[in-house]
């Protein structure tokens, strides 16, 4: 049995020893704990390095303004063994598009094998690229896929648009289509060749207006508009929530439709910026579920009174309508979370957030049954 004083003692060396394992860990990501030199000058060590912020990368060069070389070092772990790595110039844009690439893989001889790419359009691509490189090799250690080239920049060029890049397999020669998760997305950034950190950890606007579409939905047909049915359906049977239940639902379907009709302008805003890639099914119950919102906002001046002969038929529109638009609105936001694919709490929250709305609405119902079936018991002992 051990003793409570031994117990406490081995107590401060495991949290020594973890202490140690994360400064480790964490000194052992930055660049400056790599060694590497230039070749094309003399073996000296690279002027500066970088830590990028997506997808575990680093760089380091040497930017030589006398004769407008720029001496580069690409450092990244591809995702899988036989996967392909890039780091690219854009001189024309900030993204994929126009970016003058290098792409290197390691192939079944063990060889590392560096090409150049340029980038044209999404479905076209060539290999003669606009600028001027030389020097181009690449090696491979453990796992780890550098990439060395020397690049003629612009005269009393400041910074330059870089974007890097890792695939997951090379088929025939030809890379295959890397992820489409927010890292990948937002691997880029501007180079200041003075050595200042330029690339911030943080999202793109492109992203950020993703974000925002994604959020937007979410609150509007994934929150309000199902929040809205539930006051309708379980408030109304209590006479004394008479007409407070109408104006909170009206309020909540209304707000819903505004915010909603906002996050689908986002979407299709995003949409015709990237015609190359379109999310076919996520864009159509989008589509549907606005005109169907729309329709279902004439119902507010189409309602007749309850004891019209047509309430029956505006009833059952009224119903179906909104039904409808609750079950393609949350299908087309799970959706949009694998497209977007957010930090898996977000999509847990959500679906908290649902499924406590669902439990709600399933005890109210069965309150709303006793609640009519009493009413009911007891107009019958009246009569």
């Amino acid at each position: 049995m051990v003793s409570s004083t031994s117990t406490s003692a081995m107590i401060p060396l495991f949290l020594y020893f973890i202490l140690m394992t994360l400064i480790a860990n964490t000194y052992a990501k930055t660049c400056t704990t790599q060694t590497l030199t230039d070749a094309s000058n003399n073996n000296i060590l690279y002027a500066n390095c970088m830590d990028l912020p997506k997808l575990n990368a680093f760089l380091h060069w040497t930017h030589n303004a006398s004769n407008s070389t720029l001496s580069v070092a690409f450092v990244v772990t591809p995702p899988f063994p036989g996967g392909w790595v890039s780091w690219a110039i854009n001189p024309t844009r900030t993204g994929m598009v126009g970016a003058q690439s290098l792409v290197a893989y390691k192939g079944d001889s063990g060889v590392v094998t560096v090409f150049p790419l340029n980038i044209q359009s999404y479905t076209m691509t060539s290999r003669n690229l606009t600028i001027d490189t030389w020097n181009l090799r690449g090696e491979e250690d453990g796992g780890v896929i550098r990439i060395f080239v020397n690049i003629k920049v612009p005269e009393n060029a400041v910074t330059l648009n870089q974007v890097w890049q890792v695939g997951p397999s090379v088929s025939a020669g030809r890379i295959d289509t890397h992820a489409l998760a927010p890292e990948n997305l937002s691997s880029k950034g501007p180079l200041n060749l003075d050595g200042s950190q330029s690339v911030v950890d943080g999202v793109d606007s492109r992203t950020k207006r993703k974000n925002i579409h994604g959020i937007l939905n979410v609150v509007s047909w994934g929150f309000l508009f199902p929040l809205g049915v539930v006051i309708a359906r379980y408030m109304r049977i209590f006479p004394c929530a008479d007409p407070t239940w109408f104006y909170l639902h009206v309020g909540c379907q209304m707000s819903a439709y505004v915010i909603g009709v906002a996050g689908w302008i986002t979407g299709l805003k995003l949409g015709s910026e990237s015609k190359d890639i379109v999310y076919s099914v996520h864009r159509n119950i989008g589509i549907a579920i606005f005109c169907f919102c729309t329709i279902q906002m004439f119902a507010l001046f189409l309602r007749p009174n309850k004891d019209h002969k047509y309430r029956v038929f505006w009833n059952v529109y009224h119903h179906s309508f909104v039904y409808t638009i609750i079950i393609l609105g949350i299908i087309n936001i799970f959706k949009g979370f694998d497209i977007l694919n957010p930090v898996e709490k977000w999509k847990s929250s959500y679906i908290g957030v649902i499924s406590v709305l669902a439990i709600i609405a399933v005890f109210l119902e069965v309150i709303t049954w006793i609640v009519v079936l009493k009413r009911k018991s007891n107009t019958k002992e009246q009569q």
